[in-house]
């Protein structure tokens, strides 16, 4: 493969390569019933078995995206991508229980940390400066198609194959992403090294602007993670308390609500570049909310009615997704962007850990069967993405939130 050099080509590569990446992703989701039923988990371990990736993500994430202002990110994109085949294949060979379960699922996200963003960064470091918000905003969509894919992927195979055998095939296709960055993305010089480094993470933090952007992130990596890992468990449940034909195939449903990401994030970004990215956001994060609370209210409804409304809901919850990253790396000087991402990141998928194992609490509190145990795991979701708006909210400064 020769090294793609055109922008278009350049995005290709990396959504092709992100969308290969995440094959593994979708795994524990999909599987959580199954494998709560194997190794007798409760709704607790349940979603601390679904936050535990995002805990790996955010241990990781200031050091390997902040080392993308230092050395090129292409390198550290292919060291994760090879890491997250190891614990995919670690998974599928040594996970004899709950323990070593969180122990490699942890490390899965853990590599996560050292593809998304910093082949984010790797991309946009390789586009000029006019193509890189529509290149951030195809890239941050692409991690919709890539989840969505692999919800769909584990619902077609899973009643077929061992669950072992599922993450052996997700580590193969790690190892294709390794490949397509490897062979289609040249390398480049490594950026100079600052001269003070302590220098960037003071700029960062004591930026105004990205703090809001990374509070608001949180709160929609809460909403977003928590639905997603609980979303299959909560359609075997409700087919199970009412058999309906809408529920009878949960994975596909979940991979239906994980593309809707895709064209509501773009379009999400789209909207922000036409109304203003502060007015944007501050629109579609209480209409999130509000539709989570609606969710709630019919988590104990027929499949017939609960379905259109938690994917009416799911492309909601991606409204504001590609305007916040778009709006990061726009909003940030190139020498520390990726200390910025990094701070993102960080905070943003501290949210994605909480976000699940909320839920599960939510539902030991209020009952796994009852009604009432799920409408509270969504009202959780509501307080997430509460929080987001809040925080995005607290930017009353118009240079960033209005900047376009």
């Amino acid at each position: 493969m020769r090294s793609a050099r055109s922008p278009t080509l350049l995005v290709l590569v990396f959504c092709c390569a992100e969308v290969f990446s995440m094959a593994g992703f979708a795994l524990v989701p999909s599987l959580l019933p199954r494998l709560s039923q194997h190794w007798s988990l409760s709704a607790t371990a349940a979603g601390w078995l679904g936050g535990i990736f995002f805990l790996g993500y955010i241990l990781a994430v200031p050091l390997l995206v902040s080392l993308t202002d230092r050395v090129d990110a292409r390198r550290i994109y292919l060291a994760c991508a090879a890491l997250n085949g190891l614990a995919l294949a670690g998974f599928a060979l040594l996970a004899d229980g709950f323990v070593a379960a969180l122990g490699w699922w942890w490390l899965a996200g853990l590599a996560l940390a050292g593809t998304y963003m910093p082949g984010l960064k790797a991309l946009t470091d390789r586009l000029p400066a006019a193509r890189q918000s529509r290149g951030t905003a195809f890239y941050t969509a692409t991690f919709g198609v890539g989840a969505g894919l692999s919800y769909l992927w584990i619902e077609l195979t899973q009643r077929h194959l061992s669950w072992p055998l599922l993450f052996a095939l997700a580590a193969a296709g790690a190892t294709v992403a390794v490949l397509l960055v490897w062979l289609g993305v040249a390398p480049v010089a490594s950026p100079p090294p600052p001269r003070d480094r302590a220098t960037h993470w003071r700029l960062v933090l004591g930026d105004r602007r990205i703090l809001a952007f990374c509070g608001a992130y949180f709160g929609h990596n809460w909403e977003l993670f928590g639905f997603r890992a609980w979303l299959v468990a909560c359609l075997v449940w409700s087919h199970g308390r009412l058999p309906d034909a809408w529920t009878a195939m949960p994975g596909v449903v979940a991979a239906l609500a994980t593309f809707l990401a895709v064209p509501a994030s773009v379009l999400g970004n789209e909207g922000a570049h036409r109304w203003g990215r502060s007015r944007w956001l501050r629109t579609v994060m209480p209409l999130s909310c509000m539709l989570a609370l609606v969710v709630a209210c019919a988590s104990d409804r027929p499949g017939h009615v609960l379905v259109p409304l938690l994917l009416l809901y799911a492309a909601s919850m991606n409204l504001d997704s590609a305007a916040l990253t778009a709006g990061l790396v726009s909003e940030t000087a190139s020498d520390h962007r990726g200390t910025a991402l990094a701070l993102y990141s960080a905070v943003g998928f501290a949210g994605g850990c909480i976000g699940p194992l909320a839920f599960g609490i939510a539902l030991d509190l209020f009952g796994r069967t009852d009604p009432a145990g799920w409408a509270a795991g969504f009202v959780s979701l509501a307080i997430g993405v509460g929080f987001g708006r809040w925080a995005i909210g607290r930017s009353t400064q118009p240079t960033a939130a209005t900047r376009r």
